[in-house]
């Protein structure tokens, strides 16, 4: 088995140790963060960080990169209040990764690609219409992270939309049903296509 010391990972050169260190967290989620400015202008981003924090009430963060440059979608979360998390499905993946790319504040991602905006039940925020899963947020609450300097973003989920062939009879969604992608590194993208699941475990 490959063995690299904290010393080798810090000297390696820039870009090969943020591929590596952004593949040994394993799959991560594939979601497009939808905000909009104050002046209307909507922007949607691809993030790889959104992970579950609760369920009563129910809480999902993600992680924002250092403001030391101009971050419109933590920008249009803190002017607002409200986002969208949606989940990528595999056609969408070439256009969702597309909105990496370091658009000014006046340009919306969504001119620059063939996903669409969608506004429903008040949500100031767009969702991506061509995704499967949608899910309205409402900002709570934030923390610095010191060591990188970068902001863990907590927000409240007010609305969720999803496909029905998604829905299993306990509540369990089955993401692969509507080919929901997933995340390795930085820029890998795949798609499940089956899955093993468990019952609940008590001791022996």
């Amino acid at each position: 088995m490959h063995h690299l010391t904290h010393q080798q990972i810090d000297e390696m050169e820039h870009l090969y140790k943020i591929n590596l260190m952004n593949s040994i967290s394993g799959y991560k989620s594939a979601n497009l963060i939808g905000t909009k400015s104050k002046e209307g202008i909507s922007n949607v981003a691809v993030f790889s960080s959104v992970v579950h924090y609760g369920s009563s009430p129910a809480i999902l963060g993600f992680v924002v990169r250092p403001t030391t440059v101009i971050r419109n979608t933590y920008d249009n979360i803190k002017n607002t209040n409200y986002y969208t998390i949606n989940a990528i499905s595999e056609e969408m993946i070439d256009d969702a990764h597309h909105t990496s790319a370091k658009y000014s504040v006046e340009i919306s991602e969504f001119d620059k690609t063939n996903l669409s905006e969608e506004y429903k039940n008040g949500m100031h925020s767009p969702y991506v219409k061509e995704s499967p899963l949608q899910i309205g947020m409402k900002f709570l609450e934030e923390y610095h992270i010191k060591a990188n300097d970068t902001i863990l973003v907590l927000g409240e989920v007010v609305d969720l939309y999803f496909e029905d062939s998604m829905l299993s009879e306990d509540g369990l969604l089955n993401l692969s049903k509507e080919k929901v992608a997933a995340i390795n590194g930085l820029d890998t993208y795949m798609v499940a296509d089956n899955f093993k699941r468990l019952s609940y475990q008590r001791p022996k």
